[in-house]
């Protein structure tokens, strides 16, 4: 189905619409790969000269904010930049050798005048190696603000816009927004990358849509991509309207893809180098005289919904109220970052803070103790990095966040360093964690006391025994997170990343690419470079010159439309059948997964025709032909476990039906819908597979099916079965074609090219193993679709008729799927 959003994506991304200025082309191009696809601006250039001059290892970190701190200068008016040494995108440079160069790409923090965008393009390119995409402030608004902070941002963190006054509900000009950015941000990296060399990796949501655009110019490009949000469950995602076009970076289609849960890490050294500090130090003692005698309950947070600042006030007020005797021992300061967006949401998560606080102080504080310390200001990194170093407990109670690094960054302050000013004494290293079970470095700390935040009884609870715990305890628990978090850094995670891009991409030139698609819809294909598309013209000379053949045909999905109501075959289908039969030399076999019954009555025309029914575990060579099995009878004990299991499954879930073969059992969801039925098979096929763990049978998972059958029974094996029984008679096949488009032929593939080697064969056949669709597989011939199949079998079949008939035995074989 295609999507209203993408069905024209070059008037999406060119932005007719609201007539935003285009990003201004002054660096030059590199040299791209063979056969890349045409870009999306209408470059129809697929090779241009490169000017890079060298093979030295490039990595291009592309991110919505550049690492740089700028600032115009004052007398000469000109625009000053300089690193933030605080940004991931610099710390993760850790994770690599001196040698590795680093570009990126990205844009500034502050808006630069159109006539000043060259001359701070030439500046940052070669003193910062900074690539600047200048979006216009109406852009950047819509963009940044707009689709990502009030779209993308509250679905990732679950919250759904239900009422017009709980987030903002999607708008197509936003999305068109979101995607225009992409692909100026798309045209900045185009015109630095080289390729065949560099490694990409793109940062956060704001840029989910650049991977499709770099990967329609550019099929073999090495990129990753890292979201340092959370993921929504499907439920939640599926209510984006665009959702399929912000994914389709993700298809896989014979690439390699790689999808991982790598937890970001801090750096060590700039949190060491800000503890050494003097200010630090001085700053430490200034915070444990003001609370001397007290326990610090430390929390930081910026200021919006998901933090659950208020949720971790409420239940500092249940501790005081059930634990009366911290009064006036307990502190919490909580320090409150500024908001990354604006809206009703935060202004009410400020007021409700700010109300809640003053209540607190007002019932349980005095004239010269306040339990709740709220400094809502900008804080100086060297202010908050003390207040880490003094606290005696950390408390971080999101109801929804990424990684936040706030528990890590108090266990490293806590540790303190060997030159340690802001941690005085010489005891050992002591800390406390409360955290939230829905943060992302829950998982990580396995030291820290985990609550849920909206159970606030629970996290006073938590609060009292982290305040009350034994020192030799709190000391192996620091112990514990601290050798974690030292050797999980920013660099490890930077290293491990590209290791598996590295992993991920080594094969990228070994393989074929198909951009196939429009818009945000395309994709890329990546095939063995020997996978091709099988002609008439190819296989023919073959055919004509060989006396002995075995052919080997599916049904669904390869003569009769997959998803045709329709399903017995076509007149046309049975007269290309019946003359590959009537060629004596040819031996043609169906496999199918269809039952023996509907498969002879459909198939009757063709007398000649071999049938192996329910993938094999029925053969017939031909219609006058009793039909044998080649397994033997099994207890069928198991039919009356499974079939319970089935119906339960049936009943539950609408559109689905159970189909009774004589070999097996099969629950079809097909006309179920899709997420529900698919959920449904999973939970199904584990439930029979805990149930027929001792059973002589399989349970396999197939296109819409689960199926439940004896053990040994495949495609494989039957077209193993044939070609045995063809050199038993002394009748070697000299040629061997198999065609089938679903899981089950895949068997049979592999089968084929396994039997053929045998060393019974004096003479290796020629083989033609196909699949229908281009599609990864391990045939290594392809064909469109049904149409291109009996296209093919009908040049068999002519050039049969036009060849004189020898003695030998004709037989066909055709396999049908489920």
């Amino acid at each position: 189905m295609v999507s209203r959003s993408c069905a024209n994506f070059l008037d999406l991304s060119s932005w007719d619409l609201l007539d935003f200025p285009q990003t201004p082309r002054t660096l030059p191009r590199v040299m791209t790969v063979p056969g890349i696809i045409t870009d999306v601006d209408g470059d129809t250039t697929s090779e241009v000269t490169s000017t890079s001059g060298g093979s030295r290892e490039r990595k291009i970190i592309v991110a919505n904010m550049l690492p740089l701190q700028s600032k115009r200068d004052a007398e000469t008016g000109k625009w000053c930049f300089n690193w933030d040494e605080d940004s991931l995108q610099l710390q993760l440079r850790d994770g690599f050798s001196s040698e590795t160069e680093f570009l990126y790409v990205g844009s500034l923090n502050v808006d630069i005048e159109t006539n000043e965008q060259e001359e701070v393009s030439q500046k940052l390119l070669e003193e910062f190696n900074c690539v600047a995409t200048f979006l216009s402030q109406e852009l950047q608004e819509m963009f940044y603000l707009g689709f990502c902070k009030h779209q993308l941002w509250p679905l990732f963190h679950y919250m759904l816009p239900m009422f017009p006054d709980h987030g903002d509900r999607f708008d197509r000009r936003l999305w068109q927004a979101y995607v225009s950015a992409n692909k100026i941000f798309s045209d900045r990296v185009m015109e630095v990358i080289n390729p065949e060399d560099d490694y990409v990796w793109i940062q956060d949501y704001h840029l989910m849509v650049l991977p499709t655009f770099l990967r329609k110019r550019f099929n073999r490009i090495k990129l990753g991509f890292f979201l340092h949000s959370p993921f929504p469950s499907s439920e939640i995602y599926r209510t984006l309207p665009v959702r399929d076009e912000i994914l389709r970076g993700l298809d896989y289609f014979g690439r390699t893809v790689y999808i991982k849960i790598l937890p970001v890490g801090v750096h060590m050294g700039r949190l060491e180098s800000v503890l050494s500090l003097d200010s630090t130090a001085a700053k430490t003692k200034e915070i444990q005289e003001q609370f001397k005698g007290k326990k610090l309950v430390l929390g930081i947070d910026d200021m919006d919904i998901f933090k659950g600042i208020s949720l971790k006030l409420i239940a500092m007020e249940h501790l005081f109220e059930t634990y009366w005797h911290l009064k006036g021992k307990v502190v919490l300061v909580q320090i409150v970052n500024p908001a990354r967006s604006s809206g009703k949401d935060v202004e009410e998560a400020k007021r409700e803070t700010y109300e809640t606080a003053r209540r607190i102080n007002e019932r349980y504080g005095t004239s010269d103790y306040k339990p709740i310390v709220l400094i809502d200001r900008l804080v100086p990194r060297s202010e908050k990095t003390a207040y880490y170093a003094a606290a005696d407990c950390c408390l971080v109670n999101a109801v929804r966040d990424g990684m936040n690094l706030v528990p890590y960054k108090y266990i490293v302050c806590r540790q303190g360093t060997r030159s340690n000013k802001a941690v005085v004494d010489s005891s050992p290293r002591t800390s406390t964690l409360v955290v939230s079970e829905f943060i992302g470095c829950s998982p990580s700390l396995s030291g820290a006391i985990r609550v849920n935040p909206w159970d606030v009884d629970a996290v006073a609870e938590a609060v009292n025994s982290a305040l009350k715990m034994s020192e030799t305890e709190k000391q192996l628990r620091h112990e514990k997170h601290y050798h974690y978090i030292s050797t999980h850094d920013v660099g490890y995670w930077a290293k491990s990343f590209m290791q598996d891009l590295e992993r991920a991409c080594r094969d990228h030139y070994s393989k074929r690419c198909w951009g196939i698609g429009f818009g945000l819809g395309f994709r890329v294909l990546s095939l063995s470079p020997s996978f091709r598309k099988l002609s008439v013209e190819h296989i023919v000379p073959v055919y004509r010159k060989t006396q002995r053949r075995a052919i080997f045909l599916d049904y669904d999905g390869t003569l009769v439309p997959e998803s045709s109501i329709v399903q017995d075959p076509s007149n046309e289908v049975v007269s290309v059948l019946k003359a590959l039969c009537e060629d004596p030399n040819n031996t043609v076999f169906i496999v199918s997964g269809r039952g023996r019954e509907s498969l002879s009555n459909w198939l009757s025309p063709c007398e000649n025709l071999g049938i192996a029914a329910e993938h094999g575990y029925f053969i017939r060579w031909k219609s006058k032909d009793e039909w044998e099995t080649c397994y033997s009878p099994t207890d069928t004990e198991w039919r009356s476990m499974v079939e319970p299991v089935m119906r339960s499954y049936m009943e539950a879930t609408d559109g689905t039906s159970i189909e009774f073969k004589e070999s097996a059992l099969v629950w079809h969801h097909q006309d179920a819908d899709p997420d529900f039925g698919s959920c449904q098979a999973k939970e199904m096929l584990d439930h029979l597979e805990s149930v027929l763990a001792n059973e002589p049978v399989v349970v396999k998972r197939g296109q819409h099916i689960v199926e439940v059958k004896p053990q040994g029974v495949s495609k494989g094996l039957a077209a193993e079965k044939v070609i045995r029984e063809m050199v038993e008679r002394g009748e070697p096949p000299e040629m061997v074609m198999c065609i089938g488009d679903d899981r089950s032929d895949e068997d049979m593939f592999e089968s084929i090219l396994s039997t053929v080697t045998n060393p019974e064969l004096l003479v290796q056949p020629e083989v033609f193993a196909c699949t229908v669709g281009r599609k990864p597989s391990k045939a290594k011939y392809f064909l469109d679709d049904e149409a291109d199949v009996l296209k093919l079998l009908r040049g068999l079949g002519d050039s049969s008729s036009s060849l004189k008939p020898s003695s030998s035995h004709t037989q066909v074989a055709f396999e049908s799927i489920v």
